[in-house]
């Protein structure tokens, strides 16, 4: 989580420290993945030499080698940047190195290319919405509702336990932060305001990530269609940067919704702090068509998700109207 301090310096922040930062953090996050991964590979590698080995069946060595060899190849593939990294040093490669960390290829079977052609046209012209996808909030969403306890200091026997694991913590909060934003995001859309600005409004300029309170809507709404801007949502915490005005009253609606006060994100720590994060995205979804389907690529920004980019790909292309035979 970033503090109010980090949102003030991010205003100030040049081209080439948001460049060394995102990259910085791009690393240490596969460095935590890469562990984890490592200690799977570990495990099933002494699988062999186990003395019940010999009893599996066909089908479950075959379960086997298709895990074994999938860890192995996860392996590698998140230790490439890191050698890439390594073999492109001081070449001016950090912008293209961070643009590819972030592209997407997904290939989609028995999908419509001119109706998908026609959902991603419609998609770059209103804007992504950039909700958190369900991944982030854990089977039937229980990691929010983990968080939610811990912050209210509930003593729920699971919040308990993992309050006292400091990783399970900081997931569990940043999940109730994520879903406290996406009900922010789902009601702003649900009122017509997407791409609106509102006076309060804290906004986030897309190209620098600098913030800003919108004092002026006539002149701050053009900026946020052309994606300039972008309203951002909050990411509840204790030292969250305030809206004003109606935005703030909007935002004040969520928590009480929930029976929560940003006083209540004061047990979370420095790991309820708070931050900002982009309503409205600009993306655009190329497609080549396929032999039953067609593929997708695409760019996103660090901490957005490409399954809420399918997501709204094929919702638009479902609304599509059906075309005249």
């Amino acid at each position: 989580m970033r503090s109010r301090g980090a949102d003030r310096e991010s205003q100030t922040e040049t081209q080439k420290e948001r460049r060394d930062r995102e990259l910085i953090e791009l690393l240490n996050e596969l460095r935590v993945v890469l562990t984890g991964v490592q200690v799977l590979f570990a495990f099933l590698l002494t699988l062999p030499f186990t003395d019940r080995f010999r009893d599996l069946v066909p089908t479950q060595r075959l379960m086997f080698s298709v895990a074994f060899t999938a860890t192995a190849m996860a392996s590698v593939l998140l230790m490439a940047p890191t050698a890439y990294h390594r073999i492109r040093f001081r070449q001016r490669d950090k912008e293209r190195m961070l643009r590819w960390s972030n592209r997407f290829a997904i290939v989609v079977r028995g999908g419509d290319p001119g109706r998908a052609r026609a959902a991603a046209a419609a998609l770059l012209e209103r804007g992504l919405p950039n909700f958190f996808g369900p991944q982030r909030f854990g089977t039937q969403g229980r990691n929010a509702g983990i968080g939610r306890a811990i912050l209210r200091g509930e003593g729920d026997p699971e919040a308990r336990r993992a309050a006292r694991d400091r990783f399970v913590r900081r997931l569990s909060i940043s999940a109730y932060q994520a879903a406290l934003f996406n009900r922010w995001l789902a009601a702003r859309m649900a009122d017509g305001l997407f791409a609106a600005a509102l006076a309060g409004d804290v906004m986030k300029k897309l190209d620098t990530g600098g913030l800003f309170t919108c004092e002026d809507p006539a002149a701050d709404g053009p900026r946020v269609a052309r994606f300039e801007i972008s309203p951002a949502g909050p990411m509840f915490g204790h030292a969250l940067r305030p809206a004003a005005g109606e935005a703030l009253a909007r935002e004040e609606r969520i928590l009480a919704g929930d029976e929560m006060t940003l006083a209540d994100f004061a047990r979370g720590g420095g790991e309820a702090e708070g931050t900002r994060r982009a309503a409205r995205l600009r993306v655009e979804v190329a497609i080549e068509p396929l032999a039953g389907g067609y593929r997708t690529s695409f760019e996103l920004p660090k901490g957005s998700y490409a399954t809420v980019v399918m997501r709204e790909l094929v919702k638009s292309e479902a609304e599509l109207p059906e075309e005249d035979a």
